[in-house]
């Protein structure tokens, strides 16, 4: 098969299965099998959790390539090039490597259809292998149990925390969803659960299917200065300071994951990694012209809560306004009742590229419901980031927060990636 370029093979891959999301296990692992990929031979680590699985994957990956590992990390989704959701060594991996890969799994599917994030789960894997790197990290992308990622064996597995989210698939109860991502557990080997407080009968489940929990708080964790994790018998205590744009259990879990694997923490730099992985689009603060930009791919009511605590402990001087759009099958309500009065305006977008969206009139009509007044709708983010530019004054900040699809209609209007610290 001739070699396509990578843009008309994503526009292929949209063709080829029409759902977007399509849980089970099924035709992935026949597909891996035909090219060879199970048993997967390389040590993997894989993250579930409803918040915080990009943070804490960026950590880890920045970690054990300080320690001398080529790392492969297999992430979604991405803001700007598909390439960001393959990377080797931290760097995103080229077209020509994405598109070989897919021509590869094309040929080897054969009437088998695979959706946009199945054949980029198998792309990471064969570009890891072709690689040669010494460790695949491997982050889910929607539950855990039936999440095309869980077609390999995790060595070992993170979870991270754990609320509602996704419940037409996953649950309507972190009882239900805990259990759906603790389905990446093996037996035998250790998972590290991240949530402070999991849902009842998350551990009980980990335990029948004989893994191996390490829990926040009892065998690793963080103070405001210092994380101390376990391996074996042994506790280890390291300084580390997290920045205000990764949360803490998040850096923990990734830390205790290099513990396990070997890497001595105490012959590295921690503090100045984990400021270095803080990744785009998480609490991302940029200054411009005496305005403040915060961009936040918040799109659940536990993200927004984390949001606002943040907005609490770093206040503006001057006004707040909001730029938000997100999927439509997310709780809104709840996440807007977690708002109220909290923003002076509403910008709301439409992403009509997207079908799952929700429109700008559905959330103003919920924002309305709650005495919401001061909402203006726009076409897209990119117009309504114009009017924001034309409202705001000196020492106002604009909250850019809702879908990936949201922050990365704004992320190139402020240059890219590039992240700005300071408070």
């Amino acid at each position: 098969m001739t070699e396509r370029l990578l843009a008309e093979w994503l526009q292929r891959l949209e063709a080829i299965h029409p759902a977007e999301i399509e849980l089970g296990l099924d035709r992935i692992r026949t597909v891996a099998s035909a090219l060879n990929l199970l048993p997967y031979p390389l040590p993997v680590v894989t993250i579930a959790g409803t918040n915080g699985k990009g943070s804490t994957a960026a950590v880890l990956e920045r970690v054990l390539s300080a320690d001398g590992m080529t790392t492969g990390l297999s992430t979604s989704p991405h803001f700007l090039r598909f390439n960001e959701r393959i990377r080797v060594n931290g760097a995103p991996v080229s077209d020509a490597d994405i598109a070989a890969s897919f021509d590869r799994i094309d040929a080897a599917r054969g009437d088998t259809t695979l959706t946009y994030f199945e054949f980029a789960t198998l792309a990471s894997l064969l570009i890891f292998l072709q690689h040669d790197t010494d460790i695949a990290i491997l982050e889910v992308g929607l539950g855990g149990r039936l999440d095309a990622m869980n077609l390999v064996d995790a060595d070992i597995a993170v979870i991270t925390s754990i609320a509602l989210d996704h419940q037409d698939w996953l649950g309507d109860s972190r009882e239900l969803i805990g259990k759906e991502k603790a389905g990446i557990a093996r037996s035998g080997k250790p998972v590290v659960v991240a949530d402070n407080d999991p849902p009842a009968g998350l551990l009980e489940f980990l335990y029948d299917v004989g893994a191996m929990p390490l829990r926040i708080g009892e065998d690793f964790g963080v103070t405001d200065d210092a994380v101390f994790v376990r391996v074996g018998n042994a506790s280890t205590t390291v300084p580390c300071t997290c920045p205000p744009a990764l949360r803490a259990e998040n850096v923990a879990a990734a830390l205790q994951v290099a513990a396990l694997l070997g890497v001595d923490l105490a012959t590295l730099d921690v503090t100045a990694l984990v400021c270095a992985a803080a990744p785009p689009g998480r609490l991302q603060r940029v200054l411009r012209d005496d305005r403040e930009y915060l961009l936040d791919v918040a799109h659940n009511p536990a993200a927004v809560e984390n949001l606002l605590e943040y907005l609490d402990v770093h206040p503006s001087p001057g006004k707040t306004l909001a730029l938000f759009s997100v999927m439509a099958d997310k709780d809104i309500h709840a996440m807007m009742r977690r708002c109220k009065s909290r923003f002076d305006v509403w910008l709301l977008a439409d992403l009509a590229q997207v079908p799952r969206a929700a429109s700008s009139s559905q959330v103003a009509a919920i924002l309305h419901e709650q005495e919401e007044y001061n909402v203006v709708c726009f076409a897209a983010p990119y117009t309504a980031f114009a009017e924001a530019q034309s409202r705001l004054q000196a020492q106002d900040r604009l909250v850019v927060f809702g879908s990936f699809h949201t922050v990365a209609g704004v992320l190139p209007l402020l240059g890219g990636d590039r992240r700005e610290t300071g408070n």
